[in-house]
């Protein structure tokens, strides 16, 4: 059976490069490695024996070059090039790198080291106000934490972890295994410790040896002024414990503005609208208009037209990252009257046979929201 081209079996152009081929290589030993396809390694040995040749070649630009001059024919009945006589430029290092993490036979216990703590998520409901003008509140978040009763240990006081004895604290187990490219050693968690290195004989009762408890703590924070729905705060150090004496992770909180009665939001600038009567909009009036910071006095023109927008300066969100506020715009609906008097319906009909239109009074649906917000107006 005829050879494949080795530049198709690794998938690269002719005029790949070294990092190319060497990444190349990589991937098809990793998909092809015995370990990984255990339940047909006869076909994966034989592509991992054909990556394998390939790349012994391509990776060599000596061998390389006369492979491009010659092809399989310079290495008829050469040893090395032809099966796995000989793992050169790195080939079998490489395979190491990739499962184990360092080359070679040999593979020194490593005991687990600090291990940073989870990221929490808190999701928090503020009202308008609050998300304009900020606030410092304090919040209940359910966490995990060392055991103070034992710091951490998981032992009863007064007793102390003991080093475990299959792994030797070391917290991994070296297993030997042979495969049809010699003896190899695999690295894993052990069984015994579950990787901590310790074991617990006498366990602390608060925690049951776990060294870590479930508590609810009262966290302080800081929410600035100008935030919207959607914006997060990060507290540091205020996530889970960590494990074997890593940092906590940190906390994050995600702010959710409920809905105003009267004022919506776009961007930094509050839209208010603001209903009033026909005589106020034929004649002109000046009237109180609520703000986010109290009442404010607003002139309307004499024949101002409904959905007429006007602009208070400054009454907006404050800038999140900066200084100076938004605007307020304040919309103005014509509200017309439902129900009329009759000395009303009187006086209108006279003023519509002078040539004008129609008139209006309060709407009592539209004042009353503002009195239930803002107190009589």
């Amino acid at each position: 059976m005829s050879k494949r081209d080795y530049y198709e079996v690794l998938g690269v152009s002719k005029s790949a490069s070294e990092d190319e081929v060497k990444k190349a290589f990589r991937k098809l030993a990793r998909k092809y490695h015995p370990d990984v396809n255990r339940d047909n390694p006869k076909e994966a040995e034989e592509k991992f024996k054909e990556v394998n040749e390939a790349y012994e070649v391509l990776s060599n630009p000596e061998r390389r070059a006369q492979y491009d001059q010659f092809g399989h024919a310079a290495f008829d009945g050469a040893q090395g090039a032809g099966g796995f006589g000989g793992f050169g430029a790195g080939g079998f290092s490489d395979i190491f790198d990739m499962f184990f993490g360092q080359s070679g036979f040999g593979f020194g216990s490593r005991q687990a080291g600090p291990e940073r703590g989870a990221d929490l998520r808190y999701d928090m409901e503020i009202n308008f106000e609050e998300a304009a003008f900020g606030l410092e509140t304090e919040i209940q978040v359910p966490r995990t934490e060392d055991c103070s009763h034992c710091q951490g240990s998981g032992a009863a006081p007064g007793t102390h972890p003991e080093t475990c004895p299959d792994c030797r604290g070391a917290g991994q187990v070296q297993v030997t295994q042979n495969t049809p490219f010699g003896r190899m050693v695999n690295v894993r968690t052990c069984e015994r410790c579950h990787g901590e290195g310790k074991i617990v004989k006498t366990p602390c009762k608060e925690c049951n040896g776990r060294g870590k408890i479930r508590i609810k703590r009262k966290i302080k924070i800081r929410i600035p002024a100008g935030v919207d729905s959607g914006s997060r705060l990060r507290v540091a150090h205020e996530g889970e414990a960590g494990q074997r004496g890593g940092p906590p992770g940190d906390l994050y909180v995600y702010l959710f503005v409920k809905p105003h009665t009267l004022f919506t939001r776009e961007g930094n600038d509050v839209i208010l609208e603001m209903p009033i009567n026909f005589v106020q909009a034929a004649l002109g009036d000046e009237i109180e208009v609520p703000t986010l910071d109290g009442k404010v006095k607003l002139k309307i023109p004499e024949g101002t037209q409904t959905a007429t927008t006007f602009r208070i300066r400054e009454k907006g969100i404050p800038h999140l990252r900066g200084h100076g506020r938004g605007d307020q715009h304040v919309r103005v609906k014509v509200v017309t009257p439902r129900k009329l008097t009759e000395r009303q319906k009187e006086i209108l009909r006279e003023f519509a046979k002078t040539g004008g239109g129609d008139s209006g009074i309060e709407e009592k649906g539209f004042f009353k929201k503002f009195k239930d917000a803002f107190g009589t107006m």
